[in-house]
């Protein structure tokens, strides 16, 4: 059993910043890939961000690359997500997620991960 915790969601103002942090219990955390997803209300939950188990290989949603940043330490069982120059667009519910099907390769769709946290929500003013 993998339990996830998020943290660092809140409000912030259109340009601005935030650091998301997930940390896990329970399982090897370095035996499994990690996502980071986003639902908006009334929109389905897309994936943000993947890493792969030695954060080597990375996946990014067309519309955040350049912008945001995932990122893992192994040795804290932590997975993060820079985010900069937020957009309102970007104001969801946050989820991270744990696949332990898979270390080396990433998976997009959220049906593939196995554990999830309980969301933070990110809000962007304009």
């Amino acid at each position: 059993q993998v339990q996830l915790v998020e943290s660092g969601g809140g409000l912030v103002q259109a340009g601005g910043s935030l650091r998301l942090s997930c940390a896990a219990s329970g399982g090897t955390f370095s035996a499994y890939a990690m996502g980071w997803f986003r639902q908006a209300p009334g929109k389905e939950r897309d994936v943000v961000a993947a890493v792969n188990w030695s954060g080597g290989s990375t996946y990014y949603r067309d519309s955040v690359k350049d912008r945001f940043t995932i990122s893992r330490d192994n040795a804290k069982n932590t997975v993060y997500l820079q985010m900069n120059s937020l957009k309102p667009e970007d104001t969801a519910v946050y989820y991270c997620a744990a696949d332990l099907r898979r270390a080396f390769n990433i998976r997009t769709h959220p049906k593939e991960y196995d554990y999830w946290g309980q969301g933070t929500q990110v809000t962007v003013s304009s």
